[in-house]
């Protein structure tokens, strides 16, 4: 440290023009600051110096206060005292809000560069705005913005036209999104993946799996966050076989079990129920994260394997990680199908303790867990003291356990809940015959069944799905 700053001083005699090598010096040393207590010396320096006039190093120094965390005040003091500011400065300040907790004062700031400055936006400075837009969610205004990209001529760039599909995908307009990629003559991995993800993310996986064919036929290369894609639409879709397929590719290609790649093949597994491969791929992971312990708690649970769920709980806890809202799902989910309503009730008052509060699919577990232990009254008690109203979800796993243990009193009252709730509905008319008809209440059951065709609601009957053979003819395995 003292050599560097010996060097930084013996520049304070140079006179004359500043070359090129001593540009490049300062932007090395600014680059490689250790903490911000040295920056503001070189702050210092720059200041006493004609060095500060230089745009890319006091823009530099813009960035290098941000990546310290002093975004506020110091980044954003340094930019506004510069003596001058290109669109190199302008788009540092702005993606470095855009990628902050601030993404509306990114935004604030390209309207300023826009109305008090002659810097106009390049198609880098586009994308850093419409990803501010998707921080704050200002769909409005992200709209508008698309009209300046088309004003400036800017939505045939590839950064621009990513940015933007990115943008709709994010705001869930899928098919608006498709027509700005479709309407793109070159198209880079980017937009690919960006237009993948969102048919995956809002379950339209026919569609992403057709995009998929058409990327690979592109001669785009596929790669790890593609896979996150893939591995989603094959569990929408219920393809075991397909999804091992893609955990093969993953393997093949060396990516190794990284946190998110990791986590979402671990996620496929437990939609199939097939704990031990995901377990296997959970135990392989580089790093987990809450995620990664509460979809695996969650998958037991819900599987009723109340020893391995307690057993990963303890195991997580001594790790350091804090629980979630899911990890505490699946372990209700775990008591509910083990019938251990006393130990889902001190887990339950357990939460607060990690801070986490109750949620309305918790109090449906913890009804669940009370109505398949027989204890109907004192789940119809509890729902009484939830500070939510309860839904058809939490009276319908009443209405389950009624059935189970053919209490025919609570059964009534909650079935004419659901039924004034969602009359609609046929199965809770029907479960309401079945428990009368256990009772050998036979002229009851039968005045029920005369509603549901007075009503003209008919159950209809369940299907499966059965995976096929075949898979997409550009598969994962290329």
């Amino acid at each position: 440290m003292k050599t560097l700053f010996k060097k930084l001083y013996s520049t304070s005699g140079c006179s004359g023009p500043i070359n090129s090598n001593l540009i490049s010096y300062y932007f090395s040393v600014i680059n490689s600051s250790p903490n911000c207590n040295h920056l503001r010396h070189l702050h210092g320096r720059l200041l006493r110096t004609s060095l500060y006039d230089n745009v890319v190093l006091s823009s530099r120094l813009v960035l290098a206060y941000s990546q310290h965390h002093h975004l506020v005040p110091y980044s954003l003091s340094v930019f506004f005292h510069m003596p001058q500011r290109n669109i190199y400065s302008w788009n540092i300040i702005i993606g470095e809000f855009s990628r902050s907790n601030s993404p509306l004062k990114a935004i604030h700031l390209f309207l300023h560069m826009w109305q008090s400055s002659d810097v106009r936006p390049d198609d880098f400075t586009l994308p850093l705005v419409l990803r501010a837009c998707v921080s704050s969610g200002t769909v409005k205004l992200a709209v508008s913005f698309h009209g300046l990209c088309l004003k400036l001529g800017f939505v045939r760039s590839l950064f621009v036209a990513s940015a933007l599909v990115f943008l709709y995908v994010s705001f869930g307009k899928i098919f608006d999104a498709r027509l700005l990629f479709d309407g793109m003559p070159k198209r880079d991995a980017v937009m690919w993946t960006a237009m993948l993800d969102g048919y995956a993310k809002h379950e339209e996986p026919t569609l992403g799996l057709a995009l998929y064919r058409e990327m690979v036929d592109a001669g785009v290369s596929p790669d790890w966050v593609v896979m996150l894609s893939l591995l989603l639409i094959c569990g929408q879709l219920g393809w075991l076989k397909h999804g091992k397929s893609v955990h093969g590719w993953c393997v093949r290609r060396s990516l190794g079990m990284e946190l998110n790649l990791g986590n979402a093949i671990v996620d496929m597994y437990l939609k199939f129920a097939v704990l031990t491969y995901a377990h296997r791929v959970f135990n392989l992971m580089n790093q987990k994260d809450v995620i990664s312990w509460s979809s695996l708690i969650l998958g037991y649970g819900l599987s009723g394997d109340v020893s391995t769920v307690f057993e990963l709980f303890d195991n997580m806890i001594a790790k350091g990680v804090k629980p979630n809202g899911v990890t505490f799902l699946g372990i209700l989910s775990a008591c509910a199908h083990g019938g251990l309503a006393e130990k889902a009730s001190s887990c339950f008052e357990l939460m607060g303790d990690y801070g986490v509060t109750p949620e309305l699919k918790h109090y449906a577990s913890m009804v669940d867990c009370l109505a398949r232990a027989g204890h109907l009254e004192q789940a119809e008690e509890f729902i009484k003291g939830m500070p939510i109203e309860p839904d058809a979800a939490i009276l319908g796993a009443i209405l389950a356990g009624c059935r189970v243990h053919n209490n025919v009193e609570v059964g009534e009252r909650i079935a004419k809940k659901l039924i004034g709730l969602e009359p609609e509905k046929p199965g809770y008319y029907v479960l309401l015959s079945n428990i009368y008809a256990a009772a050998s209440k036979f002229d009851e059951a039968e005045k029920v069944r005369e509603v549901m065709k007075g009503k003209n609601v008919w159950k209809v009957p369940g299907c499966s799905l059965i995976e096929s053979e075949s898979w997409p003819s550009s598969s994962a395995k290329q």
